[in-house]
């Protein structure tokens, strides 16, 4: 990040056009600054002040400062790669959608604003300063840049130990004075195995500091605390992203813009002890050794570094370590970006599975099965690796029938990477069975922060007493992450269920959570959370103030829209509800929740006609929900479409095997038109997903007999 110059800006701002959406930008120079000419939030077209340049290469992107102190990206980026590499041009980041000014990712809107985006990673001691009253940012920096003392915390001990002065020699013993110092590497050799050809660690590591002080910046989080000194534990200022759909293929490839370290945690290499500086030099940014010798550090090249390992041709594309094992994904148009997951490629899973593989992504004009069987001709064996998670995701992906089982297993298994286990018990949450919470009861006890975190959302949803016997000794959890969501699971309890010795415990975690929500005022998601936690406690009052200013700070919101006609609805009050899922729509009429919701209120209102037009709406616009397929069964059957109800039913059933509700709702309304072969099937199914279900237990015993 440097202020707008003639030495920062790398773009063509002679006069320089670009067309978008239907929306032509000039950039151009007045008076020794640099403007860009373009649609501003009302649509209109207007002068902006380039305020400061971000990024080098492989492209530059652009601030604009508004009066309220928001610093917003502009869209349009400079591509600063050569010009033989079709770089120097103006491209747009979304070339392949139609941004407007109404869209939330226009630059004026708030997924591109630089104070809650940006900031955090690419200052130093950045303090964003929001002030909700007057909707308004005074975000400050002790550095514009990444410096020092964002790795290595205060450094007056270290100036007096460079400069002798002082009590410097006591410093010299603390680490040259540094406030936090990385030393799990200090004396650390790592000894080649010749028969395997691959180097060991000469002790193991017993921390994660290193790799967890670079994960507060490269890996996809979310900040919740500006208490993030160096030393601290990631969730104490952040909650890590987990393996999440969406964010990673199902075998854990990154495919949204992750960064590094969810692909690095289940990795080999960390299990093994590598750190990030085994292979980068945190101060030049350079590799350790450049090609495939930085791999040679701890993998000997006379096996590795051969095509009778990688079958190319020495010196060509395919015989890079990387190519293989660490293979790109364009971020941003034009930066590609490894995956650090360093996986053995499993074309074989894309056959299977859907997810991209390394094989292909070179040999373009060849399918995953070409690539499956020459990679088993080559090894004589069935394709193996470290990650042997890819199948239990998809199956938890596609709803299929043994996809908590295999959830199961790999939640409960030691050896599985925390991140891993953490993810699959995250997927377990929306259906805390018993059995299910009996495992998260165990994993609470983890030494990862993400598994305990994901252990506690678990019991968090669970039934009051087993909230109560379990979450309030996670209310003092060292991990600010962890005693958050305890408090959260515990808040809607009313106080005398709470046991005496842990009250204050709940005060204090609960304090924290609304001053998370609080530093987060400038996003709608905090508002959602305290109007939830008001509306809980019966505040309806505040609940609706904080629905509204969630809706204001993001109009098109469908969970805002939708809690807050939930409280009008909860209060008698349909009409208003009505009101407010309507204005929703309009927003963004493209919301299936959105419509689900009005279907549902349609319900009340046995408006049939209606109820089931905006129910079909909701699966038409989001088929892979498997919820709002039920729901809409379910409303046919019960608003007289018995038939097609069923029929409805069925659909998603062979869709979504592993759905309980689907198989209860099949299950009884079969019983109940007399069919008790079809009905006890059902059932069946039913016990066989989820044999710790007391209910699906009981419609069994009741159909047998």
């Amino acid at each position: 990040m440097q202020e707008a110059g003639a030495k920062s800006v790398l773009g063509n701002f002679e006069n320089a056009k670009f067309s978008y959406a239907g929306v032509t930008s000039t950039f151009f120079r007045r008076d020794g600054k640099y403007f860009v000419r373009t649609d501003g939030r009302d649509g209109k077209l207007a002068d902006f002040e380039i305020r400061y340049t971000f990024g080098v290469t492989p492209l530059q992107q652009f601030l604009i400062e508004f009066p309220d102190g928001r610093l917003q990206a502009l869209s349009i980026a400079w591509d600063a790669r050569p010009k033989e590499r079709g770089g120097q041009r103006w491209f747009h980041l979304y070339p392949k959608e139609r941004i407007t000014h109404k869209d939330p990712l226009h630059w004026t809107r708030l997924q591109q604003n630089w104070n809650f985006m940006c900031a955090d990673c690419h200052s130093t001691n950045l303090k964003k300063n929001y002030d909700a009253a007057t909707d308004s940012f005074k975000s400050a920096w002790s550095e514009i840049n990444v410096g020092c003392e964002a790795c290595h915390g205060p450094a007056s001990n270290h100036l007096a130990w460079a400069q002798k002065q002082g009590d410097w020699k006591r410093f010299d013993a603390q680490g040259k004075g540094f406030a936090f110092a990385y030393d799990e590497r200090k004396g650390v050799t790592w000894t080649m195995n010749a028969e395997s050809g691959n180097a060991s660690r000469s002790r193991a590591r017993t921390t994660a500091k290193e790799v967890e002080a670079c994960a507060r910046c490269h890996a996809r989080r979310a900040q919740i605390s500006e208490d993030t000194s160096p030393g601290r534990a990631p969730g104490d200022g952040y909650l890590i992203s987990l393996l999440d759909e969406g964010l990673y293929w199902p075998d854990g490839q990154m495919r949204d813009e992750v960064y590094n370290h969810g692909s690095f945690a289940q990795s080999k290499m960390f299990a093994r002890g590598v750190t990030c500086s085994d292979c980068h030099d945190p101060h030049s940014q350079k590799l350790k050794a450049s090609g495939n010798a930085v791999c040679a550090q701890c993998h000997s090249p006379q096996r590795y570094d051969a095509p009778a390992h990688h079958h190319h041709a020495a010196g060509s594309k395919g015989s890079e370590c990387t190519a293989c094992h660490m293979p790109t994904t364009t971020y941003m148009v034009v930066d590609p970006r490894h995956d650090h997951s360093m996986r053995i490629p499993r074309p074989d899973r894309s056959v299977t599975l859907g997810t991209p593989n390394a094989c292909t992504q070179c040999h373009i004009d060849r399918k995953p099965q070409w690539a499956a069987d020459a990679i088993r001709k080559w090894t004589g064996r069935a394709p193996g690796g470290y990650q042997v998670f890819g199948e239990a995701f998809a199956a938890s992906s596609r709803f299929a029938a043994d996809a908590r089982a295999q959830l199961i297993r790999i939640a409960d298994d030691a050896a599985q990477p925390a991140i891993v286990r953490a993810s699959a018990l995250s997927r377990l949450a929306s259906d805390p069975t018993p059995f299910v919470v009996e495992i998260a009861t165990r994993a609470q006890n983890d030494g990862d922060e993400l598994v305990r975190r994901a252990a506690v959302g678990i019991i968090a949803g669970s039934e009051p007493a087993t909230r109560v016997r379990y979450l309030p000794r996670m209310l003092v959890d060292p991990i600010r992450a962890v005693r958050i969501e305890a408090a959260r699971g515990l808040a809607a309890l009313p106080p005398e269920r709470i046991p005496s010795n842990s009250r204050a415990d709940l005060s204090r975690a609960l304090d924290e959570y609304i001053a998370v929500q609080r530093y987060l005022a400038d996003r709608p998601e905090s508002h959602l959370n305290l109007g939830a936690l008001h509306a809980e406690r019966g505040e309806f009052g505040e609940a609706e103030t904080r629905y509204r200013q969630a809706l204001k700070l993001s109009p098109e919101s469908a969970a805002a829209a939708i809690n807050l006609a939930d409280l009008y609805r909860a209060r008698g009050d349909d009409g208003r509800a009505m009101e407010v899922l309507r204005a929703g729509l309009k927003a963004n009429p493209k919301a299936a929740a959105l419509h689900h919701a009005l279907g549902l209120t349609y319900v009340r209102q046995r408006r049939v006609n209606e109820a089931l037009s905006e129910l079909a709406t909701a699966v038409r616009l989001a088929p892979d929900v498997p919820r709002y397929a039920y729901v809409h069964g379910v409303a046919l059957h019960s608003l007289g479409e018995r038939e097609r109800g069923i029929a409805a039913l069925e659909q998603a059933h062979r869709r979504f095997a592993g759905e309980r509700s689907t198989l209860e709702a099949l299950a009884t309304m079969e019983r109940d038109r007399g069919n008790r072969v079809r009905a006890l099937a059902y059932a069946e199914k039913l016990v066989a997903i989820a044999a710790d279900d007391p209910a699906g237990q009981a419609l069994l015993r009741e159909l047998r007999r």
